[in-house]
């Protein structure tokens, strides 16, 4: 998975506030061009709405004297050119264009023909007969866009259609006023806009300068320094982000206390079988460079030699073990593992030891291929099957009896592992201190490394399991021999598979 780029705070929220300020600010351009344009119109539809009126008060009047002399006999076509040149007349004085506008007009008879004005100027689909309002549209003359005043007069007799008057003018006027509206309001927004990006970068440089001050004084600390950060100073927002890095540095002086701990135990386990071994060498040496080296003294100075290097290899294999324990991400790398043919395996592997401490070592569980499978890291659960049956070996006195038992849950939720020995068992109060490293019970006078139980407990919690220790016998009484407790390791696995059992006894030792 591509690992997602690094974005910067502070410009993402000055995208996110500046960004809507210039999606926004084309569409009040837009808005301000339509309402520009309204506004324009208004009076200029006013005006041409009164010219409108005027010209048609005009037509009626020269309509009227038309149909007059029409009455008294007098020849129809000289009336008409008269009352045709007579409007055209009134028209020209009412109707006085000026430089930058051109005025149209239109006069039509009751039966459509032209009376006077121009004949390109269209006609209107409407016919509202009677009607005193003006109204208006938007057409084109000569190619030319023009807003257009027309008023349907009343008709003579009360019968067909009316007149018609149309007025229309271009639209410079308009356009020049709209184009004024626009610049006095968009110009400003030039200045402003910048402005107000420049306060939005002031205020969120001003907002997250405490984060800033967090950052420096996060940055002077010491790297040995692991105190909690004060919250002193911090914005709201940011204090959980603080009390969460408080946390983790809180555990994470926990876990490097235990660390150094951990290797000042380790030093000083190592420190003394590496120590013997110094001393015995010397020792060999001495007798050597004088010459007096008795055989069977330098044979046993060598053999002191040997267990000292066994118990510090021993220690050193501990630690290791330790180590993968510890190891999160070898733990996370899990499969299906046959329990019982593990726990076999390892007891087969201890019987040597056991026969030399003439201890009856034996497996109690079920037989057969994958006869109790869990998901566990193999080489882990190997690890915490060796440590439980080599700490029962321990502190099992000679002729005593070590049982590794695995059972299955008739329910199938869990696997269970139980190492059981016949040792002197351990105290009530010691059970949960047992699991720190390097931690050995007094008073039993086995040499050790205290780190058996401490790798089981770890290899315990990265699988998910549990683990308890009782009595094995829990009438018996303190002490050693028959009469010892013993103690009884329970290791509760969550089940992966498993097939039906068939329960078989082994003591191999």
């Amino acid at each position: 998975m591509a690992q997602r780029e690094q974005v910067s705070l502070f410009g993402e929220i000055l995208d996110w506030m500046v960004a809507p300020l210039l999606l926004l600010w084309p569409m009040s351009v837009a808005l301000t061009w339509i309402v520009a344009q309204g506004i324009a119109n208004r009076p200029y539809d006013h005006e041409l709405g009164e010219l409108t009126h005027e010209v048609a008060a005009q037509v009626t009047a020269q309509i009227g004297a038309l149909s007059s002399a029409t009455r008294q006999g007098a020849p129809q076509g000289p009336a008409g050119g008269r009352a045709e040149r007579e409007i055209e007349g009134v028209m020209a004085r009412l109707l006085r264009s000026d430089e930058e506008t051109r005025v149209y007009y239109q006069v039509l008879g009751q039966r459509g023909e032209l009376v006077a004005g121009d004949a390109e100027l269209p006609v209107p689909l409407d016919q509202p007969a009677g009607s005193a309002a003006v109204r208006y549209r938007d057409e084109e003359m000569n190619d030319e866009p023009v807003r257009v005043a027309y008023l349907w007069l009343s008709p003579a007799g009360g019968e067909g259609g009316g007149p018609l008057v149309q007025v229309a003018e271009t639209l410079e006027k308009r356009s020049r006023l709209a184009t004024e509206i626009i610049k006095g309001v968009i110009l400003p927004q030039f200045v402003i806009l910048p402005l107000a990006v420049g306060l939005v970068w002031l205020a969120l440089a001003r907002g997250i300068r405490p984060l800033a001050e967090l950052q420096q004084r996060i940055r002077r600390r010491d790297n040995t320094d692991l105190s909690p950060i004060e919250e002193r100073g911090v914005p709201e927002e940011v204090a959980p982000l603080v009390r969460a890095i408080n946390d983790l540095l809180q555990r994470l002086d926990q876990s490097i206390s235990a660390q150094r701990h951990f290797l000042a135990d380790a030093a000083h386990q190592l420190k003394t079988p590496l120590a013997g071994l110094r001393t015995q060498a010397e020792i060999a040496e001495r007798e050597i460079d004088r010459g007096q080296g008795d055989p069977y003294a330098l044979k046993h100075t060598l053999q002191q030699i040997a267990v000292g290097s066994q118990r510090a290899a021993h220690t050193v294999n501990q630690l290791l073990a330790m180590a993968r324990a510890e190891d999160r991400e070898q733990a996370l790398r899990r499969e299906s593992v046959d329990l019982a043919a593990l726990v076999r395996e390892t007891v087969r592997d201890f019987v040597p030891k056991a026969m030399d401490k003439r201890i009856d070592l034996g497996y109690e569980g079920p037989e057969g291929a994958h006869a109790l499978t869990v998901q566990a890291q193999p080489v882990l659960l190997r690890e915490l099957v060796r440590n439980l049956v080599d700490n029962a070996l321990q502190y099992t006195p000679d002729g005593g009896t070590v049982t590794a038992r695995v059972v299955e849950d008739p329910f199938g939720q869990v696997a269970v592992l139980q190492v059981e020995d016949s040792g002197p068992g351990i105290p009530t109060s010691e059970r949960e201190q047992v699991f720190r490293p390097f931690y050995r019970t007094l008073g039993t006078g086995v040499d050790g490394t205290g780190l058996g139980l401490a790798i089981v407990q770890e290899i315990v919690q990265h699988h998910g399991a549990e683990i308890s220790v009782e009595d094995a016998h829990p009438r018996a009484g303190a002490g050693n021999g028959a009469n010892a407790p013993g103690a009884l390791f329970t290791v509760r696995f969550p089940a992966g598979s498993a097939a039906p059992p068939q329960q078989q006894q082994h003591r191999p030792g």
